[in-house]
């Protein structure tokens, strides 16, 4: 597993805001992973790979979930269920997806809703990245680290979730049934090897090679 620099205490992945006075997001409000990017990965970073300017270096980019629904056809609830289980885990509303051909051997028709998805992005994609590695990911039964091979050649790394049970603000006795999801990590660098630099240096849990 990878030596991550982010420290896995659960009072420090917080998505909660910094407010004013108001009530209303300060706007100097910073995640604790952006701001530990910022002042201390970044730089370290540039000296790793041996980048002349420190805005080569590699960055998230966004995070994008998808969950595909089977039966969604005969059950419309499986569908509305994954949305509500989308939107608890990303923050935000997600956005259906649809068969973009229809095959006949799967009963399919274009058009047809088969699932659902949400793209993260700026201070939302570092609060989920961080709860990710240091809440979900850690209550995977029997885990023993991600696979270091599911890189996609162009620095993005995709990875199957097979219960959203892992998330702790899923409430087991309020969803309709267990589901799973895909999440791709899409990021700034150049190559595979600059990704994997990366998500190592952000903590994240890549099997030790051998």
């Amino acid at each position: 597993m990878a030596d991550g620099r982010v420290s896995s205490s659960k009072s420090s992945t917080t998505t909660a805001t910094a407010s004013t006075s108001n009530g209303l997001p300060s706007q100097s409000y910073k995640p604790r992973l952006k701001a530990m990017f910022d002042s201390e990965i970044c730089s370290d970073l540039q000296k790793q790979l041996g980048l002349p300017n420190i805005m080569m270096v590699p960055k998230l980019h966004k995070i994008v979930l998808n969950m595909g629904v089977g039966g969604t056809k005969n059950q419309a609830r499986l569908l509305e269920g994954a949305m509500v289980d989308m939107a608890v885990i990303s923050g935000q509303k997600p956005a259906v997806t649809r068969a973009r051909y229809s095959l006949a051997s799967f009963k399919l028709r274009a058009g047809m809703a088969i699932g659902c998805k949400a793209t993260i992005r700026g201070n939302r994609m570092y609060e989920f990245f961080d709860r990710l590695v240091n809440l979900a990911i850690p209550r995977i039964r029997d885990f023993r680290g991600l696979s270091r091979k599911s890189f996609d050649g162009s620095g993005n790394y995709t990875f199957g979730i097979t219960e959203q049970l892992i998330f702790p603000e899923i409430n087991y006795d309020s969803i309709d049934t267990v589901r799973g999801m895909d999440v791709t990590i899409v990021t700034t660098a150049k190559s595979d090897e600059e990704a994997r630099t990366l998500l190592e240096a952000l903590g994240f849990p890549l099997r030790s090679e051998g």
